[in-house]
């Protein structure tokens, strides 16, 4: 089952509140971050033009929040420079995912936003 409507609106706030802080307002075409739902998995992605072509543009995954619906809890991942994603270990299995989100702003050990 996907994400209920409920579920979709909280992750708009949390994981979309995220991703417009860390987006400047002026400078939305040169940077910006967005995420993605895909059946229980929410990632967080940083969008910019690649620099010797700024006509297209490239996205790096910069999170994954994973939903695990039998046992209503949240996994953080962090992706590593060779694409693999790993669980992010500083952080445990919570149902809260706000705190996830937190701790992905506060990014303390340079995973995420480096």
């Amino acid at each position: 089952m996907a994400f209920s409507e409920i579920e979709l609106k909280k992750i708009d706030k949390f994981v979309g509140g995220l991703c417009r802080k860390r987006t400047p307002e002026k400078y939305k075409k040169e940077l910006r971050f967005e995420y993605r739902i895909k059946v229980h998995d929410v990632e967080i992605i940083e969008i910019r033009p690649y620099f010797h072509n700024p006509n297209e543009m490239s996205e790096l995954s910069v999170a994954k929040l994973k939903f695990n619906r039998t046992k209503n809890i949240w996994v953080l991942y962090w992706q590593r420079a060779s694409g693999k994603w790993l669980r992010y270990e500083p952080s445990k299995t919570t149902n809260d995912l706000a705190e996830l989100v937190t701790e992905i702003d506060h990014d303390e050990f340079g995973c995420f936003f480096g």
